[in-house]
């Protein structure tokens, strides 16, 4: 498919392409990018736009100013059950852990409850020095969602999972960076360069073999040694039947640099 039908941007959501790099950015700026009901089926749709376009090669998520995403707009009541509400928001989570491409988050400002759930369920994040982090969740009387029980103690192990979780701290960026919550932190000024250059090898990498690595990587905690084994054999089984792998052995015998083309 290619990227000629892209969603069109909401008053919640903007969507944009540049050069095989996909920006999906929040906008509710007035209440720090909380996200609305609507906002949360926009993602989805975007996700899933971005799952079958093999015009995007990598993925940007960001919020609108200054902040990242305060969480769920809590102003708001669901139109019906509220189980009926999260199976809805879910919808979003499910489609962004089901795109192949690599995802990266840039936070600046704040990135709290569902907004750092989203965060964390990319595969990068890269945090500008002021930003901060918080579990919210219990604070408000409520319990962790939009995958923040998956997520969260994937990047930082379970007791120090529980700890953010139920003592709901917010932390500041160097203590992100410290605990293994964020990837990279750098200065604000040098955010959005430091997320366009990763995006920007991302995007030129080999499509096929990156998101077969992604997928390896995201059932590896599920898997033994032996189906870890078993389905790397499979990728790269793929990988040596495709032009991308031909190009790239091509290239380092020629001692030159790959094109990937996704094929």
């Amino acid at each position: 498919m290619s990227g000629s039908n892209r969603p069109a941007d909401t008053d919640g959501l903007r969507l944009g392409l540049d050069d095989g790099v996909a920006t999906v950015t929040l906008i509710n700026t007035k209440r720090k990018n909380a996200i609305t009901t609507q906002m949360w089926g926009d993602l989805a749709t975007a996700f899933r736009w971005i799952a079958s376009s093999d015009a995007v090669r990598s993925v940007v998520i960001t919020g609108d100013g200054d902040e990242f995403c305060s969480g769920a707009d809590l102003g708001e009541g669901p139109e019906g059950h509220w189980l009926a509400h999260m199976r809805y928001v879910n919808n979003a989570c499910l489609a962004l852990h089901a795109v192949p491409q690599p995802t990266i988050a840039r936070v600046d400002g704040i990135a709290a409850g569902a907004g750092l759930n989203l965060a964390l369920g990319c595969d990068l994040l890269v945090a500008s020095e002021r930003a901060r982090f918080s579990e919210i969740f219990s604070r408000r009387g409520l319990s962790i969602d939009f995958g923040g029980s998956w997520f969260l103690p994937r990047r930082v192990g379970l007791h120090k999972a529980k700890e953010l979780a139920l003592l709901a701290p917010i932390i500041d960026a160097a203590e992100a960076e410290r605990i293994g919550l964020v990837n990279k932190v750098v200065p604000v000024a040098e955010l959005d360069e430091a997320v366009s250059a990763w995006a920007r090898q991302l995007a030129d990498g080999p499509p096929i073999a990156l998101a077969q690595t992604k997928a390896l990587l995201d059932t590896s905690s599920t898997s033994t040694l032996a189906q870890s084994l078993a389905a790397e054999a499979a990728a790269q089984s793929v990988n040596f039947g495709t032009a991308d792998t031909a190009e790239a052995i091509a290239a380092f015998l020629q001692k030159r640099t790959p094109t990937f083309r996704g094929r």
